[in-house]
C-alpha cells in the first residue's frame, strides 16, 4: 500500500514538471481573463440586491459592489459596470462580454452549469433568520482569474466579518 502510493506521488510530481516545462501554468485561464484585467478593465456585471448591490444615480454601491472595486483596484484595473437581471448577466459571461457577475447570488444558484462560481466568500441571513452562503459568478473554465477571485473575497469577507 505505501508503495503504491510513493508511485502516485512521484507520478504527479513527474507530470507537474513536464506540464511546467512545457510552459502550462495550473491553474489556468483558457481565454486569459485574469491578464485582461491586470492593467486593464474588470468587467462586472451587478444585479441590484438589499444590501450586496444598490443601484443608484453613480456607480453601484453595496457590499459586493465595494468589494469588487477593491478587486480590481488590487489588480491596477478600472471597473466598467453592467447592470441588469442573472440570466442577461450569465449570458454576458458565456459571451465573453463580463469578467464576473454579483448580486447577493448564493452558492445554491441554478447558474453552476453556465457559469463557474467562486467558494462561497460571504454568509447573511435571510428575513426568515435562515442563513445563506454567498457565492460570484465567473466564466467558465478561467480557473487562475477564479483562484485570484476566491483569494481576494476570502481577506475581505475576514476583513469585515462577514465570512462564511
Amino acid at each position: 500500500m505505501a508503495r503504491s502510493r510513493t508511485v502516485r506521488l512521484l507520478a504527479v510530481a513527474a507530470m507537474s514538471l513536464l506540464l511546467a516545462g512545457c510552459g502550462i501554468h495550473i491553474p489556468s485561464d483558457p481565454d486569459g481573463t485574469l491578464a485582461h484585467v491586470e492593467g486593464g478593465v474588470l468587467r462586472a456585471g451587478v444585479s441590484p440586491n438589499g444590501e450586496w448591490v444598490e443601484i443608484g444615480d453613480a456607480e453601484p454601491t453595496g457590499i459586493e459592489a465595494e468589494a469588487l472595486a477593491d478587486f480590481a483596484a488590487s489588480l491596477d484595473a478600472d471597473v466598467e459596470w453592467t447592470i441588469g437581471s442573472e440570466e442577461s448577466l450569465v449570458r454576458g459571461l458565456e459571451e465573453g462580454d463580463l469578467d464576473v457577475v454579483a448580486g447577493g447570488l448564493t452558492d445554491k444558484t441554478p447558474w453552476t452549469t453556465k457559469a463557474g462560481t467562486t467558494r462561497p466568500w460571504a454568509e447573511t441571513t435571510l428575513d426568515d433568520g435562515k442563513k445563506v452562503q454567498l457565492v460570484m459568478l465567473v466564466p467558465l473554465g478561467e480557473n487562475a482569474f477564479l483562484s485570484h477571485l476566491e483569494t481576494f473575497l476570502t481577506a475581505e469577507a475576514e476583513r469585515k466579518g462577514i465570512a462564511p
